[in-house]
């Protein structure tokens, strides 16, 4: 299964999409390299150190330069604004938030090409995600990162 099927299937399980939002809201973490490294673990992939670094330099960019200007964007057209039409205000919104989940949709394909087909037996998802959240940041969020393990193998 391709990464983004999965990451679509595993955000769609119960819960997993408010434990996503916590982890970037309130740690800055980003999701898409999480569900990339519990997709990793889960399906036998191990990237080597260069590739964490890797992604987290792709995830960087794409977050830096796209990811999030478009979601600050998009978040600022969820409240009504004084003199802007509602509906055209929403139209413009959801095609942001459109063009959001194509960059996404495309960090994750680079994602998905730094490492090899499965080569081993699955990782827990919770190490996986831990090296992926060390690489990002300083601080590892070990309690948001459990609840997310535990959201995704329900």
């Amino acid at each position: 299964m391709s990464l983004w099927d999965w990451a679509i299937k595993a955000y769609g399980k119960d819960g997993v999409s408010e434990a996503c939002l916590q982890l970037q809201d309130y740690f800055e973490q980003n999701v898409c390299l999480l569900l990339w490294a519990a997709w990793c673990g889960e399906t036998g992939r191990k990237p080597a150190d260069d590739d964490l670094e890797a992604a987290c330099d792709i995830a960087r960019a794409w977050q830096d330069t796209t990811i999030a200007p478009l979601r600050a964007v998009r978040r600022t057209l969820k409240k009504p604004v004084p003199d802007l039409d509602t509906e055209a205000r929403e139209a413009v919104r959801n095609r942001i938030k459109a063009i959001e989940l194509e960059a996404e949709r495309h960090l994750l394909a680079q994602l998905e090409a730094l490492v090899p087909e499965p080569n081993g037996k699955p990782v827990p998802v919770m190490d996986a995600m831990v090296a992926a959240a060390r690489q990002w940041e300083a601080v590892v969020p070990r309690p948001a990162l459990t609840v997310l393990a535990q959201r995704l193998s329900a």
